[in-house]
């Protein structure tokens, strides 16, 4: 019976906050508005240049994607279309799922929910915790996910950074924090804001539906808001020989 409250207790206990015990790593907080259009449309620029080639978003079709961001079809074609001929073609890649695990160890996985999987504050910071490998020079690791296969395709703007270990009482080792060795193309704040951007567009990925359901929603709290005004006028014209 203990074991199975005990599994429950875990269950509550949200994916990040494990990752974060485990690295020792503090997640930092990230900003989602999946109704900011100018960021959402950054964040696609930034997933099909350099996610796509790797990793599907196979639930999503560029049309539809194209209209949710307020992206013509023509735009779309045009700059958002590396690996599809027809704007209505799924978000897939052409990488053989044979020559991935070859490569990297294992398929890379389909990001049209990892946001529901694993948080946005888990990529948002994923995204800016890798680092170089000091004993296996040219090797990425990760503070938030560990021995993770995946290069940092990033490091072009980020540049490559560092880990700083510190060793706490019980001799454990943690990283204290990084050191930039190698700049990018963008400063910290501004790579910051291109991961938020690119976080926040795989967060709409997640649910594209939640877009539509929040313009409906002031419509309906329109309805609802007159439709309170004719029942009170209503409910007035009933009552007024009530005393």
């Amino acid at each position: 019976m203990k074991s199975v409250f005990l599994l429950f207790i875990l269950a509550l206990i949200p994916t990040s906050v494990l990752a974060t015990e485990a690295s020792g790593i503090k997640l930092e907080p990230v900003q989602i508005d999946v109704n900011d259009r100018a960021s959402l449309q950054r964040g696609a620029r930034l997933f099909v240049n350099y996610c796509l080639s790797c990793h599907s978003a196979a639930y999503m079709r560029y049309n539809r994607m194209g209209q949710d961001l307020g992206i013509s079809n023509e735009m779309v074609e045009q700059n958002l279309m590396f690996a599809a001929d027809k704007v209505g073609e799924l978000m897939t890649v052409s990488m053989p799922a044979k020559d991935a695990k070859k490569w990297f160890g294992t398929p890379p996985p389909d990001l049209t929910v990892i946001s529901r999987a694993r948080g946005p504050q888990w990529i948002y910071n994923y995204l800016r915790s890798f680092y170089r490998e000091e004993k296996w020079p040219g090797r990425w690791n990760n503070a938030v996910f560990p021995n993770v296969a995946m290069p940092h395709v990033l490091y072009g703007l980020q540049g490559t950074q560092r880990a700083v270990f510190e060793t706490r009482e019980d001799g454990t080792k943690v990283i204290a924090k990084f050191e930039m060795q190698q700049p990018g193309t963008m400063d910290k704040a501004e790579y910051d804001a291109a991961v938020r951007d690119l976080t926040n567009f795989l967060v709409y990925l997640g649910e594209p539906a939640k877009l539509v359901r929040y313009h409906l929603g002031l419509y309906v709290l329109a309805f609802l808001v007159i439709f309170f005004v004719f029942v009170y006028l209503l409910k007035k014209e009933y009552w007024k020989d009530v005393h």
